[in-house]
């Protein structure tokens, strides 16, 4: 099997940049095109999660089935399955856009379909077709992550500019977070559900737009080209080196130390997936309004993201991936285990669930930041969108697998207490499993000290 160089080269960077730098990147063709990008992988995630959760809830569904209801997000766990075709077989027809962009416009047209198709149903029209329809949604939504990520890593010419590249794809995604989590509370409060769908289903168009202004990167492509020359897919080589080689190069490059990273990696946002299908039907019940939420996420909650990915892209660029790596884990559970006195504070308490939130925002953007550019930093080219599909399944499975019990964990805790102190011991209990990611971070820092050491 071929040798494959890294993705970018593995070197410290050679100035500290100013916060004021970071920003004015955004001009930048490559830095545009990821935060368009970035904000088309934004929009699904949630319709088929939390949002979607609010809506359910409003129809009457218990807590332990709409926690079922979100292993339909499975589809992006299991990614890596279908990663090696992402990177080894051209789309028929939009094949002449590019691999990569090719991928990325049939994908984002496969969550549009679907986005309507639930919208059009809805959850009375038959829960098997919605479910269906959502299913549908994380399928394709998963693949355009596949390629995304794998553009984003292959596009990127240094360090720097995949640190930057890094921060606008997490603007672009936690803008769409915001419209998907906040902006379309108030359609539906106004227009109802349906309508609200439909208009995230044409939100995906910003995709389209952003693959077409995209361009394919040369590096990658002549990699690819190669590897389609030596082992052509379709021969017992090919076929091996698509399927095992991402895996085979990773562990060679980087030995049994590799599980660490993996597990890490596993670990890192395991807190924020728990929490996740309960998030906005737990708002219900302590009272909030649609208006009320989308209110607070839109000004206080956004602003908060924003700063927590530039935050996270600033100190990925001045501290170096592990340094962010650790502060992010610890930003996470505290921000999470605060929602605690949301849940116990009696009722509706807008300053407390402003504050909350707002703590929350900041650091999740600012640890998804440093998370992102610390895979992006492992892969390799010819194997970057299966490399990185594997890490972020690793990500995503543990958390997205027993996200699915959190309904029923809460009403099991319900027995014997009432359901405002079952919420609080969820949101502690859960904070307190990112824990052991924040040790991994520093037995990962440590490591790449000793590496740099020896060399």
């Amino acid at each position: 099997m071929t040798a494959h160089a890294p993705a970018l080269p593995n070197k410290p960077l050679a100035k500290r940049h100013s916060m004021g730098e970071v920003f004015r990147s955004l001009g930048r063709p490559r830095v545009l095109a990821m935060l368009l990008l970035g904000f088309s992988s934004g929009v699904p995630f949630l319709l088929v999660g939390n949002t979607l959760g609010l809506w359910l809830r409003e129809g009457g569904m218990s807590l332990t089935a709409i926690g079922f209801l979100s292993w339909v997000g499975l589809a992006y766990t299991l990614k890596f399955l279908w990663a090696p075709v992402v990177d080894r077989v051209d789309v028929p027809l939009l094949g002449r856009l590019g691999r990569r962009r090719g991928w990325m416009v049939l994908a984002q047209i496969g969550v549009g379909v679907a986005l309507a198709g639930m919208a059009l149903v809805g959850p009375k029209g038959g829960i098997g077709a919605f479910a269906g329809f959502a299913v549908a949604v994380a399928f394709a939504a998963a693949t355009q992550d596949i390629v995304v990520d794998a553009w984003r890593i292959e596009a990127a010419e240094t360090a720097e500019e995949l640190g930057l590249m890094t921060a606008a794809y997490q603007l672009g995604y936690r803008a769409a977070l915001y419209c998907s989590d906040a902006l379309i509370l108030v359609l539906a409060q106004s227009f109802g559900w349906t309508a609200s769908y439909l208009a995230a289903a044409a939100a995906m168009l910003v995709g389209v737009g952003g693959s077409l202004f995209a361009r394919e990167p040369d590096a990658a492509d002549a990699v690819m080209q190669a590897k389609a020359t030596e082992a052509p897919l379709w021969t017992p080589r090919g076929f091996f080196d698509a399927v095992a080689g991402p895996f085979v190069e990773f562990f060679q490059a980087h030995g049994l130390f590799a599980l660490v990273m993996l597990l890490t990696i596993t670990l890192y946002h395991l807190s924020d997936y728990l929490r996740g299908p309960i998030g906005n039907p737990f708002y219900h019940d302590v009272g909030y309004t649609k208006l009320q939420i989308a209110a607070v996420r839109g000004t206080f909650g956004l602003w908060a993201t924003l700063t927590g990915v530039a935050a996270g892209g600033f100190c990925s660029l001045r501290l170096g991936f592990f340094r962010t790596l650790i502060v992010g884990a610890i930003l996470q559970p505290i921000g999470i285990a605060a929602f605690a006195f949301v849940a116990l504070a009696g009722g509706p308490n807008l300053p407390l669930f402003t504050a909350v939130n707002s703590l929350d925002n900041f650091g999740i953007g600012f640890s998804g930041v440093a998370l992102i550019a610390y895979m992006s930093s492992l892969t390799s080219l010819g194997y970057t969108a299966s490399q990185y599909a594997v890490m972020s399944s690793a990500l995503a499975w543990t958390g997205k697998t027993l996200k699915g019990f959190s309904g029923l964990v809460i009403e099991t805790l319900q027995h014997g207490r009432d359901l405002m102190h079952a919420y609080a011991l969820f949101y502690v209990g859960v904070a307190a499993l990112g824990i052991p990611a924040i040790g991994l971070c520093f037995v990962l820092a440590e490591a790449a000290k000793r590496r740099l050491a020896r060399a």
